[in-house]
């Protein structure tokens, strides 16, 4: 029986109860009648009260239920993709998932971040590995403006999009969608994508604020160059906006590097991490709802994770993973002879990264030598002991 057939049954019953024990006192002794009579209408009133409370919460869990799955949307990878089209799995109980943020403009994102600007791109893209017994992982970030060979794809409309040589990585979500985005990385390492999860502005921004805020410590200061953030040297507490223009910013920390950046991103999302494991996020109902009606509104998955039961148990085989025993790295590249503002992949050490990952074994030291490194700063990092409840910044 389901939780709204059950709820029903138990109203119903309720509410005949309280029928019958009026009926039972239909022919009371006259001196008695007023107050038997009072009694019975306390009782009736209160069977249906219980009745409708029972009802409403059920109403409501059912109500809840279909608004946050409603606001999934997913893709369907063999589908899109082609099964036989994609490497085999190696070790099967480890998981490989692909992580995107997109900076599509569109709706609410085009308040957040330059409006005027068409398409999306994949902003942000790590490829985390979660070994068999789902005690660590480690995080691979793919600079944006590394140059890759697109393999040939299907877009969102199922139209044939052709392959092409040198183009940068983020350029294939703006041309052919997710799901090619997954082949491409898919064809770059061999490795089986377990699942992806997609992420927009608005969704970033609505996680952050549902925390109350994520606390970072920077060992420099980000000077605010080219309308970036502007933050002293120290520790601060980032709203979901803020949060936002930490994780682009570029220009005005470092050397100004799409490299350098990536390490103020893997730093971000490490601290993100631990600021829901200190608040015990997945333990506690309200925070729960809250994390999962801002995370919902602009994810998308693939179609094994497009629901709250597949997502909740996902989440839930995550609980063993440290975020302060995460490792990060970023894919090693080497900038282009031809266009020096472009990278490519170092083959030699990527092979070495990409080999430890499809066979869940341990990332030699040699496999994270990147040969372009960009300046990232001394260091962007979460904040060991964040403060409970500094007010987030405007």
């Amino acid at each position: 029986m389901t939780s709204d057939s059950a709820a029903t049954a138990a109203a119903t019953d309720s509410a005949a109860e309280a029928e019958a024990a009026e009926a039972a006192e239909a022919t009371p002794e006259p001196a008695a009648a007023p107050a038997r009579s009072r009694a019975s209408r306390i009782r009736r009133g209160l069977a249906w009260t219980a009745a409708v409370l029972v009802l409403g919460s059920a109403g409501a869990g059912w109500w809840v239920y279909s608004h946050l799955e409603g606001n999934i949307d997913s893709v369907d990878l063999d589908r899109a993709i082609g099964a036989d089209n994609r490497p085999p799995k190696v070790v099967e109980k480890a998981q490989n998932v692909l992580v995107l943020g997109s900076d599509s403009r569109a709706g609410a994102n085009a308040e957040l971040d330059h409006g005027k600007v068409s398409g999306a791109r994949s902003d942000t893209a790590m490829l985390v590995h979660i070994p068999e017994g789902r005690s660590r992982a480690t995080a691979v970030s793919i600079p944006r403006d590394t140059l890759i060979s697109r393999p040939e794809c299907k877009d969102g409309d199922g139209k044939t999009v052709p392959g092409a040589e040198r183009v940068m990585f983020n350029s294939v979500y703006s041309v052919a969608g997710p799901a090619c985005v997954v082949k491409t990385v898919e064809q770059l390492s061999g490795i089986r994508v377990d699942h992806f999860v997609e992420v927009d502005f608005a969704g970033f921004k609505g996680l952050v604020d549902a925390l109350g805020g994520v606390t970072v410590t920077l060992d420099e200061p980000m000077t605010g160059a080219k309308g970036g953030l502007k933050l002293d040297a120290g520790t601060h507490r980032l709203n979901g906006t803020d949060s936002l223009k930490f994780v682009r910013t570029r220009y005005g920390y470092g050397d100004g590097s799409d490299l350098g950046r990536i390490g103020l991103q893997q730093q971000f999302m490490l601290a993100l991490l631990a600021e829901i494991k200190k608040q015990d996020a997945l333990g506690n109902p309200a925070r729960l709802y809250k994390l999962a009606d801002a995370g919902t509104k602009s994810l998308t998955t693939d179609s094994d994770l497009a629901s709250l039961s597949a997502l909740a148990d996902f989440a839930q085989s995550m609980k063993g993973v440290d975020p302060s025993t995460m490792e990060t790295i970023m894919l090693p590249v080497a900038y282009d002879k031809v266009d020096p503002n472009r990278v490519v992949i170092a083959q030699e050490q990527a092979s070495q990264l990409w080999e430890a990952l499809r066979t869940d074994q341990k990332v030699p030291a040699s496999a994270k030598d990147s040969p372009a490194k960009g300046g990232g700063g001394k260091g962007a990092k979460p904040s060991k002991s964040p403060a409970p409840s500094p007010s987030p910044s405007a």
